[in-house]
């Protein structure tokens, strides 16, 4: 049994002083613990595969893409997509970011939309310290983040059906700040 688990014990039996119950409430969100994880990886993996095989060649209409999390909370909604850094740059979809601004322009017009873009290195969310970079789809739609579709700092690339964002024009934030964030908005939707 991990010492944080004994203490939340001891704190339940009054085994320990109120100084101590604070510290052990500080820590309680920094657990290492996911409060939601796919029970049955094989069956997760399987039906991502049924789904693949929905688009087959032949077909006029080809591609796809899904959105990373999506919460919903007395009408409100927070949305995140996760992209990967790859030279200090991410890619994402045109038609993905067209879906994403259309989304966001249409749930802000009955409710309450944060729709969030994080760009990650390889991280472990599970450490409250380690770091991401996001922007929210109001700083996109207010040019804050600029629209490249080819690399400023590669002249050999072309135009592609992508937009590449640089990790410099993106807001640094730990994984913690981020849950807070998360929570900031969910509380707003009370």
């Amino acid at each position: 049994m991990t010492d944080e688990t004994v203490d939340l014990i001891d704190t339940f039996y009054e085994k320990t002083t109120p100084s101590k119950i604070e510290q052990i409430s500080q820590n309680f969100r920094k657990s290492p613990r996911a409060k939601y994880q796919i029970f049955d990886e094989s069956e997760f993996t399987r039906g991502r595969e049924v789904l693949g095989n929905l688009i087959v060649h032949g077909m006029v209409a080809s591609g796809g893409t899904d959105i990373d999390w999506l919460i919903e909370h007395n009408g409100g909604f927070i949305i995140l997509e996760f992209k990967g850094f790859h030279n200090d740059k991410i890619n994402i979809a045109k038609g993905q970011m067209i879906a994403y601004e259309k989304l966001h322009e249409k749930l802000n017009q009955s409710a309450k939309c944060f729709l969030y873009v994080v760009g990650c290195d390889d991280i472990d969310f599970s450490n409250p310290d380690s770091t991401v970079w996001l922007f929210e789809m109001s700083q996109w739609k207010a040019g804050a983040i600029p629209k490249n579709t080819t690399d400023i700092y590669d002249e050999q690339t072309n135009r592609q059906k992508k937009f590449i964002v640089y990790r410099e024009y993106m807001d640094e934030i730990t994984v913690e700040k981020l849950r807070e964030l998360l929570d900031t908005h969910w509380k707003k939707f009370d």
